[in-house]
């Protein structure tokens, strides 16, 4: 298995490197593979016109996304009072809930360790820890399903060749979560939650739209007809930060060779497609390997694989359903 610091590096930017050394399991399978390779093309091509193509965790994904922001909406209007806030900052049934890369943008612009900020941050931490860091990309933040629609339509100019998706090194965002914390530490603000288009559309849900949304209809436009989801790629910090969280969660997708056929699909979905790096012909090192942190848990690449060589697995439990 990978170690940990390499998952990290690739995370951070750096490209996936072939392993240098596989397993014995797995060099017999990537072998049988090679050696009856119109048997396994033949199989390829069955899993590709038989597949069916769920929706099952993107379904699943998109009611507890809309479920959890549109609770703050509705405990505001109806002042139940019991889930107040926004997703950056909040408080549920009295148990104060911090985003980690808010209260980190606050205490660098504050250049100390606030405690009220440090006990909402913990009940955070711990719970993303649980449940997989960037899994909030993707089961908690509007603006990942709002470009996550845009991302079609991104999709259909593309097939059409109407515009070119044009992409960035993945460094930039470590580059970008470097800034905005440099910046929040020198001025003594935080320039990031200003800009930021997951807390500008939570605070619209609750409290009405702004003319902040402009800036969010801007980075749309930019990924409709200039380069695939950039905001979440290239430069949101939150997505690292999370990602760093993640690291040990024992809530992940894990890629099972034998049920392989290398015919591509998972990657053509995945937000993050570096880390599915194990499911090109002959890079996986075990016959069971974890993705790494970046990946969101979104499940896309679940729900498209044809021979279920994707599956979401809890650490030292029995497959999920």
């Amino acid at each position: 298995m990978a170690s940990m610091s390499e998952r990290i590096r690739v995370m951070l930017g750096a490209e996936p490197q072939k392993p240098a050394v596989i397993s014995p399991e797995a060099r017999e399978w990537h072998a049988m593979k090679r050696v009856n390779k119109e048997d396994f093309l033949a199989m390829k091509e069955h899993a590709r016109q038989h597949g069916v193509v769920s929706h099952k965790w993107r379904n699943r994904r998109w009611a507890v996304l809309l479920f959890c922001n549109l609770l703050f909406t509705f405990s505001f209007w109806l002042d139940i009072q019991l889930l107040e806030g926004a997703l950056t900052a909040s408080r549920f049934a009295g148990f104060h809930l911090i985003d980690l890369n808010s209260a980190l943008q606050v205490m660098l612009a504050h250049k100390h360790i606030i405690v009220n900020l440090f006990i909402g941050t913990a009940t955070v931490f711990f719970l993303w820890v649980l449940l997989g860091g960037r899994s909030f990309c993707s089961w908690v933040c509007p603006y990942h399903l709002v470009a996550e629609w845009f991302e079609w339509l991104h999709l259909k100019l593309v097939d059409k060749k109407l515009v070119s998706d044009h992409q960035f090194h993945r460094g930039a965002r470590t580059l970008f979560w470097l800034l905005f914390s440099a910046l929040a530490l020198v001025t003594g603000y935080t320039l990031f939650e200003t800009l930021s288009p997951t807390g500008i559309l939570s605070r619209a849900l609750i409290y009405g739209p702004s003319l902040a949304l402009g800036w969010v209809l801007l980075l749309l436009m930019f990924e409709v007809f200039y380069s695939r989801r950039a905001w979440c790629r290239y430069v949101c910090p939150i997505g690292l930060t999370y990602g760093m969280v993640g690291t040990l969660s024992p809530v992940r997708v894990m890629y099972r060779l034998e049920h392989c056929f290398h015919e591509g699909d998972c990657k053509k979905v995945c937000l993050v497609p570096h880390v599915l790096d194990m499911v090109v012909k002959g890079r996986a090192e075990h016959t069971e390997v974890p993705v790494g942190p970046d990946c969101t848990r979104c499940g896309l690449c679940v729900d498209v694989c044809p021979s279920g060589a994707l599956q979401f697995d809890v650490k030292g439990l029995s497959r999920m359903l």
